[in-house]
């Protein structure tokens, strides 16, 4: 087990383990539900590893309340052509306005791309209204709708798959939930592609409830902590929204004694996000250890990247569900133990991977 010191606790490095290429999943299970499971109940330090992710109904209890992030990811990456005749790339971040034309953007090569600039994609046009640090820029289409706007990216975009994938097949259909439906996601919420319509129909018959959140994934969810201090880190906001339906499921549940699982980090930031409210709002809200949870009782998640902000947040879950405040350092490193024997057992990392159910 690793050994970290409670003064390295908000130290990046202590976030770190190894990882061979090998285990990193460039494919999604197939059938979806086949993907192993991995069950830590936090408690007693039981893990539970000769699980498939359809065995997940086993672990389920009427009353309980399933919470499902529906965003949809969408082509987001995008070629065009510079006035110059240049070539660049515009991947679209996080939508600004109703009609969807205006967006935050990454842009490469940003050294060549200002505000004023007029790039062309598929002889459609977008101008750079503002610029920014770090390549983001705001641009906005010159197109007459929302209808046009994503017709016009359904041809002319590319679903922007993580840089660890090394696939070049179209995983429009792979690369999404099979409940997606609010447009404007450039990730999927990984830990739900495990999910598939019988899968669910058979937690519904067992008398869970599924209610529905919806964050944005962008930047925030997988920019790099670049902070030795993980603290002093700050997560770029990402549109999110909880409706008065869903809102509701909590309140029953918690009243009646069920449980409020979270399938991802997204949907739990989400949840954490609004507590005991709902609506919508842009969240940076950062989660590691020492964050008191409020709303989540059981995460679903896979297994993240190392030093990720993600890995952080699974920490400070797990730290909550131990009663281990003050103590956190010991939860984190039994995680990055209960990773590496996984990673030294050729379980499948990352976004396509293999799925923890962390109680």
């Amino acid at each position: 087990m690793k050994n970290i010191a409670h003064e390295d606790l908000y130290d990046l490095s202590s976030y770190y383990y190894d990882l061979p290429p090998e285990n990193i999943a460039q494919s999604p299970a197939n059938p979806r539900d086949s993907s192993r499971l991995l069950i830590w109940k936090v408690k007693s330090d039981e893990v539970l590893t000769d699980k498939k992710f359809r065995d997940i109904t086993e672990f389920f209890r009427p009353n309980d309340l399933l919470i499902l992030n529906d965003t949809r990811v969408i082509p987001a990456r995008l070629k065009g052509k510079r006035q110059s005749g240049g070539l660049c790339e515009i991947f679209l971040l996080r939508n600004l306005t109703p009609d969807f034309l205006t967006w935050e953007a990454l842009v490469k090569p940003a050294r060549k791309i200002h505000t004023g600039s007029i790039i062309n994609v598929n002889d459609k046009t977008l101008r750079i209204l503002d610029e920014f640090p770090e390549g983001i820029r705001t641009v906005r289409f010159e197109l007459s709708s929302r209808e046009e706007f994503m017709n016009f990216l359904d041809d002319a975009g590319k679903v922007p798959l993580p840089p660890y994938i090394h696939n070049d097949n179209d995983m429009r259909e792979a690369y999404q939930t099979v409940f997606a439906r609010n447009d404007g996601s450039v990730a999927a919420p990984t830990a739900s592609l495990h999910f598939t319509p019988e899968l669910l129909d058979k937690i519904k018959a067992i008398g869970v409830k599924i209610g529905y959140v919806t964050l944005h994934v962008g930047l925030g969810t997988f920019r790099p902590v670049k902070t030795q201090d993980i603290r002093e880190h700050e997560i770029h906001t990402e549109h999110c929204e909880l409706n008065e339906t869903t809102a509701r499921l909590i309140r029953e549940c918690k009243a009646d004694g069920g449980r409020v699982i979270a399938s991802g980090t997204t949907a739990a930031r989400t949840l954490e996000s609004f507590a005991d409210s709902f609506g919508v709002k842009d969240t940076g809200l950062f989660i590691y250890p020492g964050y008191k949870f409020h709303v989540v009782d059981a995460l679903i998640t896979n297994f993240h990247l190392p030093e990720s902000s993600l890995i952080m947040l699974v920490a400070s879950f797990a730290s909550n569900l131990a009663g281990a405040f003050g103590h956190e350092e010991l939860i984190l490193s039994r995680l990055l133990e209960i990773y590496e024997t996984c990673a030294k057992n050729n379980w499948r990392f990352f976004s396509f991977g293999d799925a923890m159910l962390i109680e």
